[in-house]
């Protein structure tokens, strides 16, 4: 069972050792659209023996095949026929993402080949990257630094993005040499699925890719497995602080790029209602699930009331319905716990904070996981809706006695993923981001741009990933002293 318009091979197969095969627990995953609370799409799901059988082809693909030792100019030539297959595809990846997560259509296509576009930049850092370079020494006759694969990757994708995020892990695992096993969202796992036949189309070695969607408890027995060397997670900061432990006890790699709770700085010189529309613009984007989310608004006192009419007259505006509709600014929340889960924060935030507009569910429509545009104003920082990732279309106004005291705001959270100041001074946005504790910042909205490496301080992460920083994060430096230059390197 797909969704119209994608065509998948094998959903009802996990992908392991470079064959299609049945999962042994012969249960299905199920999909359910967020616009009409129907099973739109069904695959198969692994457990635990699933995970333990591509965990071993994995290890014996880089243990023992030849991927890992194949000159990097073939490795590339072979990922680069991955993403060739992949542009043929953006269409079919567009609407399984809309099916599946209720993004908007209208967004999807573009986003969807956006990430394939970087996926060929990130092949061309691998391109330019010196996986061996020559050291001045006083230790031998030559010196050689060497980058060598980290080994069997373990990439575990969220439910937003899921496409991107994934292919971006498979892209360095597969760069640098390692072989990866994709660990899906059970509510978004058919991009992955896109991703295995990509590497079988490009004749990848077996073992190399390796699909098993599957549900928490398997995904943390495969961390758990000690035949893994690394660990891609991108997620919860509670799934992430397990993820740290469980490595830390053998030493595992991994890379960590968790929550956020972003704020937004208005200076004075930047205009009410442009304001406005941009926080309320921005917070409709994937209906503010997004880990990078501007979440946070800190406005000085004395603006703050005029500031919070301006959102609430922007926030009437929004057109709320289904992911289909051309008209439609906001779509559903993902699922209903994550309905659930903002509806929560809302009934919290009443307790502490001015509900100025949204807070409810849309009197227009009646199934799916729909919420309104919420503003909650005269919020204290330190209150649970100001600390805690909410992870839908909440926004918190947050007064402060001026520039110092917004600066303090801003970094008073135990996130640091990303960051923003509105003002028309380039000057000032530099001399603000520098001292805000976040791994990315941004002048006048959200920025991103995953060409560059994106990460987070604090408990937003350990790690970057895009941009050439991304590389990193799969190899481990070897230093080499011999007493002559080798024939070959």
């Amino acid at each position: 069972m797909l969704p119209e318009g994608v065509n998948l091979a094998h959903p009802d197969k996990l992908y392991i050792g470079g064959q299609w095969v049945p999962a042994r627990s012969g249960r299905m995953l199920e999909m359910v659209s967020p616009n009409t609370e129907q099973v739109v799409a069904r695959c198969a799901e692994a457990d635990a023996a699933d995970m333990d059988a591509a965990v071993a082809a994995a290890r014996a693909a880089f243990d023992h095949g030849p991927w890992p030792s194949t000159p990097p100019v073939e490795r590339i030539a072979a990922f680069r026929r991955m993403v060739a297959h992949l542009e043929t595809r953006v269409p079919e990846i567009a609407r399984a993402w809309t099916a599946q997560m209720g993004g908007l259509t209208t967004f999807a296509g573009p986003m969807h080949g956006g990430a394939v576009m970087t996926l060929g930049q990130i092949a061309n850092y691998a391109e330019a990257f010196q996986f061996v370079e020559q050291r001045a020494t006083v230790g031998a006759a030559v010196g050689l630094v060497v980058h060598e694969p980290v080994g069997v990757v373990a990439a575990i994708a969220p439910w937003n993005g899921p496409f991107a995020i994934m292919a971006n892990k498979v892209a360095y695992a597969l760069l640098t040499g390692c072989t990866v096993i994709m660990k899906p969202s059970p509510e978004t796992p058919l991009e992955a699925y896109f991703i295995a036949e990509a590497a079988e189309a490009a004749g990848l070695p077996p073992g190399v890719v390796n699909l098993v969607p599957g549900h928490r408890e398997a995904a943390d027995h495969l961390v758990c497995n000690h035949g893994v060397d690394k660990v891609s997670f991108t997620g919860s900061t509670l799934a992430g602080k397990r993820i740290a432990q469980v490595c830390g006890e053998r030493i595992a790699r991994y890379t960590l790029e968790l929550g956020g709770k972003s704020a937004a700085i208005v200076r004075d010189d930047f205009p009410t209602e442009a304001a406005a529309k941009l926080l309320t613009g921005t917070l409709n984007t994937l209906s503010g699930q997004v880990c990078a989310m501007l979440s946070r608004a800190i406005v000085p006192r004395r603006r703050h009331d005029e500031l919070a009419a301006a959102i609430k007259a922007e926030m009437a505006k929004v057109v709320i319905g289904h992911s289909d509709d051309p008209a439609t600014q906001l779509g559903p929340l993902a699922m209903k716990r994550q309905l659930e889960r903002v509806e929560m924060y809302i009934a919290e935030g009443k307790q502490t904070a001015d509900l100025v507009c949204g807070g409810g569910r849309p009197s227009h429509l009646n199934q799916g996981y729909f919420i309104e545009p919420t503003l909650f104003a005269n919020v204290d920082n330190t209150s649970r809706i100001a600390q805690e990732e909410i992870f839908g279309p909440v926004l918190c106004l947050i007064p402060c006695e001026d520039e110092e005291d917004a600066i303090r705001i801003a970094n008073e959270s135990n996130y640091g993923l990303n960051g923003s100041v509105l003002t028309q001074d380039p000057q000032a946005a530099y001399a603000i981001g520098r001292r805000i504790r976040t791994g990315g910042f941004g002048q006048n909205g959200l920025r991103m741009d995953f060409g560059l490496p994106f990460g987070g301080f604090k408990q937003s992460g350990v790690g970057r990933e895009g941009g050439p920083e991304g590389l990193w994060g799969y190899v481990e430096t070897k230093t080499m002293l011999l007493d002559g230059m080798p024939a070959a390197l």
